[in-house]
C-alpha cells in the first residue's frame, strides 16, 4: 500500500454530521486548488443507486468526478454496524480488504479525507473497531461531534481512545446539525472552551444549521467563515 496521506473524520456519534463537514472541507481544500479525494471505506443502511448514501453524497457536495462505488467499495443495505451489516449480506470484511480497496484512491489523490462509520469504537470486522482502521492507516484524526449537550463527554471519551492508540488528533468541529438551538440549548455557547480545556486539544469551529440543501459554494463558504482551516492544511503539506 502506498504511504496515505489523509485524514480520517470520525464522530463521536452516528448522525453527528460526519458527510457534511468531510465534504465541506474536501470542497474548500479543493477550491485553494489541491488534488482531494474522499473515501468512505465502509457504509451501511442503503444500497448505492439511490442517491442518499454517504459517497453518493460526498461525490455530489464536492463535485469530485469518481464513482460512487470507488469512493465506497464497501456498501451494504442493513442500517447496522459495518460488521454486522456485511455479515447479514453473507460478506466477512477484513481489514486487509478494507484498506486494499482504498488504494487506488490514496494513488490518484494527493490528499484523501476519509469519512468513519459512526464513532471511533464501532465494531468494522470480526476482530478490529474503527479505531483499528485509523490506526493501520497511519493518519491523524479530526473530531464531529454535536455541538449540544452530552457532546463533552462523548468528544473527551473519543479524545481518550484515540490517545491511547497514539493516533494523533487535529481537533475537533462542532456540528449544529438537525440538534438544538443555542436558546433551546445553553450548553453549546459554552461546550467548545469546556472541551478544549479539559481535553486539551483545539476546536476547530463550529458548523452551523444548514436550512435546506446548501451547494458547493455555500459550504466552501461556511468552512471559510467557521472553522480554522490552517490545521487540516498541514496535515496535507509534504
Amino acid at each position: 500500500m502506498s504511504k496515505v496521506c489523509g485524514l480520517f473524520v470520525t464522530g463521536t456519534d452516528t448522525g453527528v454530521g460526519k458527510t457534511i463537514v468531510t465534504a465541506a472541507l474536501t470542497a474548500a481544500l479543493r477550491a485553494e486548488g489541491l488534488n482531494a479525494g474522499v473515501w468512505k471505506p465502509v457504509q451501511s443502511g442503503a444500497l448505492l443507486g439511490n442517491g442518499v448514501t454517504d459517497a453518493e453524497r460526498l461525490l455530489k457536495i464536492t463535485g469530485i468526478d469518481e464513482r460512487p462505488e470507488a469512493v465506497a467499495p464497501f456498501t451494504f443495505q442493513e442500517p447496522l454496524t459495518p460488521m454486522l451489516a456485511a455479515k447479514h449480506a453473507g460478506v466477512t470484511l477484513t481489514l486487509k480488504e478494507i484498506i486494499a480497496a482504498g488504494g487506488p484512491l490514496i494513488k490518484r489523490y494527493e490528499a484523501l479525507l476519509i469519512e468513519g462509520a459512526g464513532g471511533v469504537a464501532v465494531p468494522l470486522t470480526e476482530d478490529s473497531l474503527v479505531i483499528d482502521l485509523i490506526s493501520e492507516l497511519r493518519i491523524p484524526a479530526l473530531i464531529v461531534a454535536r455541538s449540544g449537550l452530552g457532546t463533552i463527554n462523548h468528544t473527551l471519551l473519543t479524545v481518550s481512545f484515540l490517545r491511547q492508540r497514539g493516533i494523533p488528533i487535529v481537533g475537533v468541529i462542532l456540528n449544529d446539525g438537525e440538534f438544538a438551538e443555542p436558546h433551546d440549548d445553553p450548553s453549546i455557547t459554552e461546550n467548545a472552551k469546556l472541551i478544549e480545556r479539559y481535553g486539551g486539544l483545539k476546536v476547530l469551529g463550529r458548523f452551523p444549521r444548514l436550512h435546506g440543501e446548501a451547494n458547493t459554494e455555500t459550504l466552501i463558504h461556511i468552512v471559510r467563515e467557521t472553522i480554522q482551516l490552517t490545521p487540516v492544511r498541514q496535515v496535507f503539506l509534504i
